[in-house]
């Protein structure tokens, strides 16, 4: 759990570095965010890795085209909690 909370200890600090230096929808912000659900989701942390995963694609939706390939990576990411959690009623919306 060590090195677990040392990566989410960093993504936090690079993210509220990013908010400060980049403007509020700046897909910078939502990489921090995937990076956070990344880490939480590996501790089992599924409800807080599917909120970071969320933001990061609020995010992306603002700052990229409909199509973007990012799009796809962050429903990919979210698709994976639900399926973590056992829950697979919401992947199929």
């Amino acid at each position: 759990m060590g090195k677990y909370s040392k990566a989410l200890s960093s993504h936090e600090r690079s993210l509220e570095i990013k908010k400060i230096a980049l403007p509020p929808n700046h897909p910078d912000l939502a990489s921090s965010y995937n990076n956070i659900g990344s880490v939480y989701n590996n501790m089992g942390e599924y409800s807080k890795a599917l909120s970071s995963y969320e933001r990061s694609l609020e995010i992306k939706k603002i700052a990229l085209p409909p199509n973007h390939p990012s799009l796809a990576g962050s429903y990919n990411n979210i698709g994976m909690v639900y399926d973590n959690m056992g829950e697979y009623s919401p992947m199929l919306l």
